[in-house]
C-alpha cells in the first residue's frame, strides 16, 4: 500500500503482512476516510473492508494526545453480528500489539481503541 503520510507502527503492520497494494475498496475508501469525511462502502465478502475503516481509524488514533483517565474512547467500532465481531477481533493487532478492547454489551459487539 502507499503510505499516504500512514504512521510508521501502520506501514510496518502492512509490510509485515506482505501486502503490496490496497484492494480496490481500500483505494477507495481510505483516501475519503483519512481525509476525515464520511463514507459508506459495500464490497463483497473477503475485499479488504474492516482494514479500509480500521487502518484510517487508527491513524486518526495514533495522532491524538495520549487518553488521560478520565477521557472517553477515541474510536468505536460496533458489529451487528457476533461473526463479524469475532472477524474484526481477529485483524485488531497492530504489529503484534493489540489496539482494541473488545466488549460486549447486550449482544452488541463493540471494540474500543485502547491507547
Amino acid at each position: 500500500m502507499v503510505s499516504n503520510g500512514l504512521h510508521v507502527s501502520i506501514m510496518k503492520d502492512i509490510a509485515f503482512h506482505e501486502y503490496t497494494r490496497p484492494t480496490s475498496i481500500q483505494a477507495q475508501a481510505m483516501p475519503v476516510a483519512l481525509s476525515g469525511r464520511d463514507l459508506l462502502g459495500c464490497a463483497e465478502t473477503g475485499s479488504g473492508k474492516t482494514a479500509a475503516f480500521a487502518i484510517p481509524m487508527i491513524q486518526h488514533c495514533l495522532a491524538q494526545p495520549p487518553i488521560r483517565r478520565g477521557d472517553g474512547p477515541l474510536a468505536l467500532v460496533l458489529a451487528p453480528t457476533r461473526e463479524l465481531a469475532q472477524q474484526i477481533e481477529k485483524e485488531r493487532n497492530i504489529g503484534g500489539i493489540p489496539i482494541l478492547q473488545k466488549a460486549v454489551l447486550d449482544d452488541i459487539h463493540s471494540f474500543v481503541y485502547s491507547g
